[in-house]
């Protein structure tokens, strides 16, 4: 899609974006609230709207025939929720194999309500020494991006504070579905 034609469809959906690049080639981004399937094509305008390219994780049953080339395509990584399978090791050594890699996550995991997030997007970025990007949909203002690139420290509470901090006034297009901003303590880093 012409990066013209992604910033006419925003501004006739009446949503503006913003885009603070990332601090170098290798990130993993962040999108909170995610409430909606409408997620992903507003994700996608935004894409094509600022020229950039960035995978994303989605769960594996999304990559099934007839989308699955497509998503694949547009830069999807099937993700097993079901079972662990190393995925966070793999994509550590793709940030490693690759002079630019950036990967977004939805830390819900899901569009439905959960009590607190997945930490995997967590021990991403620590493992592979990379910032993340702070990226979100909002709909109570009707506009999405990222405007925002943290370094994490390793000290959970403080990050997770941070995170709260940040994404506080954001609006998911359904609120009662928005998830709690901590991990479960099994999945502590």
């Amino acid at each position: 899609m012409p990066r013209w034609l992604a910033t006419l469809v925003l501004r006739l959906i009446g949503w503006t974006s913003v885009y603070t690049p990332p601090p170098g080639p290798k990130a993993v981004v962040i999108v909170y609230p995610h409430t909606s399937n409408w997620d992903f094509p507003l994700g996608l305008l935004f894409r094509y709207r600022h020229g950039v390219f960035m995978h994303w994780a989605g769960k594996d049953s999304l990559f099934r025939w007839p989308l699955r080339s497509l998503f694949l395509r547009l830069g999807g990584i099937p993700i097993n929720r079901r079972e662990r399978t190393g995925m966070i090791a793999q994509l550590v050594a793709a940030f490693e194999r690759n002079d630019s890699f950036q990967i977004c996550i939805t830390p819900e995991g899901t569009r439905s309500r959960t009590d607190c997030w997945k930490s995997g997007f967590y021990r991403l970025a620590i493992a592979a020494n990379v910032p993340v990007g702070l990226g979100m949909i909002d709909y109570g203002k009707k506009r999405l991006g990222v405007e925002r690139w943290i370094t994490l420290t390793g000290d959970e509470g403080a990050d997770l504070a941070l995170l709260r901090d940040y994404y506080a006034d954001k609006a998911g297009l359904y609120p009662d579905k928005v998830g709690e901003i901590r991990f479960k303590p099994s999945e502590r880093s």
